[in-house]
């Protein structure tokens, strides 16, 4: 196996492809030369067989140019002497032949018994019939190759004879197989010596490729500090270098994308507003802080769950929230661990992709409890203001009329009318008085001045300014100030403003032979405790928690008679949060109230005003 890994690789494969050229380039070249070698070589002997042929044809014309063909003893003897010593070599046969193809002479003593015998061969056939080009390959009984040459005699244009030479071509296939040999030693040297270099080439080119990939795999890892050596000015040096250029590079734009994803993390992680980011398919991918705790539940429990069901959303509406058809919603919900409900308006943004369409969606979830319930109190608090203007503006109207029609005539009806007016207009008055003061309250423009004040003092003038109309209803007083308690720094006249509120309240709803207390201490934070207690009609519980709301009245017809605004509760609220405090009441229907207000023993913790 590792072996076969190595022949995958680019080094193996450059080797082969280096030796498989050489080899077939040298093959190429072997064939080319070995043809041509052989070519030559056999055309060379060939030519001197024709060449021994044609002078041995003249030579024996001499001797065959007798009478009929035949030759006398000593031209015999003559011819077989010029055979022997001129036309003698290694591995050849010669033999001079009559007109009728029979053999007169034969340099091989072995074959002295072919002598008188006929010649039945193709080529001499040829050249007895005057044909001068005649030659042929053979194989003789030995197999021996030999090359066969037959060469008319002809004499006064007669042809009296032939010559036949049959040449063993041992010698020139041995001289082949030595070139071949010599050849073949050189391929396969040349093929070492290649594999050798291609080892070096291949490393040259494979050395820096496995280099840089190593190192690419260490940028895979996210290690960008280290840099790729450069090994030349080549193609594979400028890749090298362009190798450097794309890590600094990738390592400069993952540190931006680090940063962004930091940047972006914490933003989502201390936003105010709730994000979810779903797929193409609804699912939850991403849900920040903020998102989990509107929701109240755990950032690993939403994911992967469907965003319709999460929010409760009508598959309709979500629909129409996906494409982007409907820009948001108001949802009401009670998340887990918390007491009240509260509103969130979500606000749907879908993630577009230019190839791919609509890839996911961004949910923003914004807690609009506050706003919404600021809202409801704008809208209560315009109704509540033109509903108290229109009443006494309807009745002036009325009276008005009234005396405009003739009631001025009878001075006692025109005269209770007239005070009507009067009582109605000082009730606007008050009316726009308390909402003017309520405004400043809220705009911080009515600056606390703020004064030491003896709070033993305070209360006594507070209770002696309505120490007669407790007297009138036969109500007892009381008070207490607890040892210790001298002075605070406070603005005193907006604290008998309360003050003053809180023992009308008390006059008012507290019936005949009742009783007021009011007590001064220091409660458990170290801060002044000031409470009005009554033994009047007291509140339901169901109007307790909206008593300071700003109009609001239990019974709203008769607290009207008795010239409330509806405000005074809602002014003391806010006068006391400005000097530090807290104003909360406790009552029992039937049985009485108790409104107890708190303020600083010092200027600590105060709002600047």
């Amino acid at each position: 196996m590792r072996w076969l890994s190595f022949f995958r690789t680019i080094h193996a494969k450059l080797i082969i492809i280096y030796v498989l050229l050489i080899l077939v380039a040298m093959q190429l070249i072997g064939v080319y030369f070995v043809s041509s070698m052989k070519n030559s070589l056999t055309s060379n002997f060939t030519q001197d067989l024709q060449a021994r042929a044609e002078m041995l044809s003249v030579l024996a014309e001499q001797d065959l140019s007798g009478s009929d063909g035949k030759m006398e003893e000593d031209s015999v003897e003559s011819l077989r002497a010029r055979v022997n010593n001129l036309f003698d070599f290694s591995g050849a046969e010669i033999q001079v032949l009559d007109a009728s193809g029979k053999v007169l002479i034969t340099s091989q003593g072995s074959h002295a018994d072919y002598v008188g015998r006929k010649n039945t061969q193709t080529v001499v056939s040829r050249a007895l019939q005057g044909i001068r080009d005649n030659e042929e390959y053979m194989v003789d009984e030995d197999n021996v190759r030999k090359k066969v040459v037959a060469k008319p005699v002809i004499s006064q244009g007669k042809i009296v004879g032939a010559v036949y030479i049959a040449a063993s071509m041992t010698e020139l296939y041995d001289t082949m197989k030595r070139i071949n040999n010599v050849f073949l030693s050189g391929m396969l040297i040349a093929l070492a010596l290649t594999a050798v270099l291609g080892v070096v080439l291949a490393h040259t080119i494979t050395h820096p490729i496995k280099v840089m990939t190593r190192h690419a795999t260490e940028v895979a890892e996210g290690k960008f500090d280290q840099q790729m050596p450069v090994f030349g000015d080549d193609e594979i040096g400028r890749l090298s270098v362009a190798f450097n250029y794309m890590t600094g590079r990738l390592r400069e734009a993952l540190s931006q994308n680090e940063e962004e994803k930091e940047k972006l993390s914490s933003i989502l992680t201390n936003m105010s507003d709730g994000v979810v980011a779903t797929d193409d398919n609804g699912r939850v991918i991403l849900v920040n802080r903020r998102a989990s705790a509107m929701l109240g539940v755990n950032e690993n429990e939403m994911t992967g769950r469907h965003i319709a069901v999460l929010l409760g959303i009508d598959p309709e509406e979500t629909e129409a929230l996906y494409s982007g058809s409907s820009a948001s919603t108001l949802l009401q919900l009670e998340p887990a661990g918390q007491d009240e409900p509260i509103v969130i308006r979500v606000t749907f943004t879908p993630i577009h992709r230019r190839e791919f369409g609509i890839t996911g969606t961004i949910a923003v979830l914004q807690d609009v409890t506050e706003q919404e319930e600021m809202e409801t109190t704008r809208r209560e608090f315009v109704a509540n203001v033109s509903h108290e203007l229109r009443t006494p503006l309807t009745t002036i109207r009325s009276y008005a009329e009234a005396l405009d029609d003739g009631a001025m005539a009878e001075p006692q009806l025109a005269e209770r009318f007239v005070g009507v007016i009067r009582n109605e207009t000082e009730r606007m008055i008050r009316l726009v008085t308390d909402l003017l003061h309520l405004s400043r309250l809220d705009s911080n423009e009515a600056p606390l001045r703020m004064q030491p004040a003896d709070v033993m003092e305070m209360l006594d003038e507070v209770a002696d300014r309505f120490s007669f109309q407790m007297k009138q209803k036969h109500i007892r007083s009381g008070m207490f100030v607890e040892q210790g308690i001298g002075k605070v720094v406070i603005d005193r006249d907006q604290i008998e403003q309360v003050l003053d509120n809180l023992m009308s309240n008390a006059l008012k709803y507290t019936p005949e032979g009742g009783s007021i207390r009011i007590e001064a201490r220091r409660n458990s934070e170290g801060m002044l405790s000031i409470s009005v207690q009554d033994t009047g009609i007291g509140i339901p519980k169901k109007d307790l928690d909206r008593i300071f709301e700003r109009f609001y009245r239990v019974d709203k017809a008769r607290s009207r008679n008795m010239g409330g605004t509806g405000l005074g509760l809602s002014i003391a609220r806010e006068i006391v949060k400005a000097h530090g405090g807290q104003i909360f009441l406790e009552s029992e229907y039937g049985q009485g109230t108790c409104t107890t207000f708190t303020l600083p023993m010092s200027s600590e913790g105060r709002e600047a005003q």
